[in-house]
């Protein structure tokens, strides 16, 4: 029940104090007129759907790119135990460090903090092993290898770029300014349609739905471009993206 009301939070609560409160505004002093409302598709919904459009696609990317790490770490194992020439504890070892990148790399999704530093030294054990084992396999297979590798890291400097860079700022702070002022604009139109005579409550009910509507939307998309932190309905479950799930 709680990530259904994950949608509600401060921004919620702004807005619907604004929607309450223009139309006792717009009442008292008797304010209303006939605008199309075109204006607000362009100013509000035209930017906020090309927003959650955006997130949700950075949502998809996430999934492929969180598929081609897995495969590619599960990859570099199965070529490590296949090795003949390779010791079982040597195995083991090179087996556990795929595991500590695996769970660095969910770890580090999950946190907001953006520094890859212990991400990168995690994953430079395996060159490293690579270079202390040098004579333990063939020329061919270290190549194979190298080649895998090559696509985790393409994988997570992928993951990282989508978890560090979000929908531009400056849209959404856009989005949300005209979502807090569009019951200025709405509210003396469905006055003005309606009629300032019939029940008052119908004004009410009109401006706050729709003000709801809007910034629900909003923190929708809000939650959707951020698919990793685990708050969202939509979040991606990164435990089935661990190389032992």
């Amino acid at each position: 029940m709680n990530k259904y009301l994950a949608i509600i939070n401060l921004r919620t609560l702004i807005a619907i104090v604004i929607a309450i409160i223009t139309p006792v505004i717009a009442f008292y002093y008797n304010i209303n007129y006939n605008i199309d409302l075109t204006l607000i598709s362009i100013a509000i919904v035209f930017p906020l759907v090309f927003t959650i459009r955006s997130s949700f696609r950075r949502r998809e990317k996430a999934l492929e790119h969180l598929s081609q790490f897995r495969g590619a770490i599960k990859t570099i194992d199965y070529l490590f135990l296949t090795t003949t020439g390779l010791p079982d504890e040597k195995k083991n070892e090179i087996s556990e460090i795929l595991v500590e990148i695996s769970e660095k790399v969910i770890e580090h999704l999950k946190d907001s903090d953006y520094n890859t530093k212990d991400l990168d030294e995690v994953i430079n054990k395996v060159y490293l092993f690579l270079l202390e084992n040098n004579e333990s396999w063939p020329k061919s297979l270290k190549d194979r290898i190298i080649r895998f590798m090559n696509d985790l890291h393409e994988a997570v400097d992928n993951l990282h770029a989508i978890h560090t860079h979000r929908t531009p700022i400056s849209l959404k702070a856009y989005c949300l300014i005209f979502i807090y002022i569009f019951p200025l604009i709405y509210t003396p139109t469905i006055i003005n349609k309606i009629g300032a005579d019939t029940t008052i409550w119908i004004t009410y009910f009109v401006v706050i739905l729709s003000e709801f509507i809007l910034i629900s939307l909003y923190n929708i998309q809000d939650h959707m471009e951020y698919p990793f932190d685990q708050d969202g309905l939509d979040d991606i479950n990164l435990i089935v993206f661990k190389k032992n799930r």
